[in-house]
């Protein structure tokens, strides 16, 4: 009997990060979306939220799904890497590339583990059961097949207390919690929700989109450690209010700006480039920015401008990486 993985139950994001009655937490992982599945005579697949094929890139998780998981399994979780103690999502992005040889070679230098939070097949069906009953069908699952690593439970629970301590592993790279309704089937609609752990920091604007008199989005740098100005990230959308006080502040950048030649992404996830306008960096912005970074520091996804820091010197912007 054939069977098909589901389509992914996606999430939306909230604001708060207590946990409301009737809801589970777990931690929210800095890693792809995957779902996995074992079917009768050892085919496996590791499929991306957006459907790719991704079982050639990460040989290790596709070896212990056929050694530990029984056949006509499949789970919904994350693929992670972990380097220096913390969550490297750089590294995932260089192995997705990688096949053959060259996975095999990846699989060895930057090991990753799949970590389950869900069970949608168990020689049937199981998207219709409520998640509280998912979930125990996924804790005995370890418990009876023994799984080990790479294969690993996430954790989850009911106790608002416990989910918030779980809020102190940003530091290792968790971006925050998700909340998810007990009672709920697992279906192909945003209904589980997301809270990302945001703090408000300082970075220098190096350059802007749109134009200098009605800027649209920042471009954002800070110093590094040998004193560089390095591109550090990007803003959301400018409001109106907000792109005019900034433009009242920026001056057209000299021929010496230290990104003078360099090309910027016009998107998170295409290689378009932007038309980006220099500017003099001499002007602070205040930022909420998620844990999200890549190797060199910068923030990996979209920072939301809060205002323009004119009692602050760009001396006082931490450095690349703080």
């Amino acid at each position: 009997m054939t069977w098909s993985l589901p389509e992914p139950m996606l999430t939306v994001a909230v604001d708060t990060p207590v946990l409301p009655p009737g809801w589970a937490a777990e931690p929210k992982w800095d890693g792809f979306r995957a779902q996995l599945a074992v079917h009768t005579g050892g085919r496996v697949l590791l499929r991306s939220r957006q459907g790719t094929d991704m079982t050639g890139a990460f040989p290790e998780i596709r070896a212990a799904a056929l050694a530990q998981l029984p056949p006509d399994t499949g789970l919904d979780g994350e693929v992670v890497v972990w380097e220096s103690d913390r969550l490297a999502f750089e590294r995932l992005q260089q192995r997705l590339a990688r096949r053959g040889v060259g996975a095999v070679e990846g699989s060895q230098t930057w090991p990753a583990h799949y970590v389950a939070f869900d069970l949608v097949h168990a020689g049937a069906d199981l998207t219709g059961w409520p998640y509280e009953r998912r979930r125990a069908a996924l804790v005995a699952l370890f418990a009876d097949h023994g799984l080990a690593a790479p294969l690993t439970l996430c954790p989850a629970t009911t106790d608002p207390a416990v989910a918030a301590q779980w809020l102190e592993w940003t530091a290792a790279g968790m971006e925050g919690l998700c909340f998810k309704r007990l009672n709920e089937p697992y279906r192909p609609v945003r209904s589980w929700q997301k809270y990302k752990v945001r703090m408000t920091t300082e970075a220098i604007v190096g350059a802007v989109s749109g134009s200098l008199a009605l800027p649209r989005t920042v471009l954002l740098g800070r110093y590094d450690t040998a004193g560089r100005l390095q591109y550090a990230g990007r803003s959301t959308t400018l409001s109106q209010a907000a792109s005019r006080t900034l433009a009242e502040r920026l001056t057209p950048a000299s021929p010496a700006h230290p990104w003078k030649g360099w090309t910027f992404s016009a998107g998170w996830g295409t290689q378009r480039s932007l038309e980006a306008h220099l500017v003099q960096p001499d002007v602070v912005m205040e930022i909420a920015v998620d844990v999200a970074r890549d190797a060199a520091g910068r923030w990996r996804h979209p920072v939301r401008p809060h205002r323009v820091r004119m009692d602050l010197e760009t001396s006082q912007v931490p450095l690349l990486g703080e």
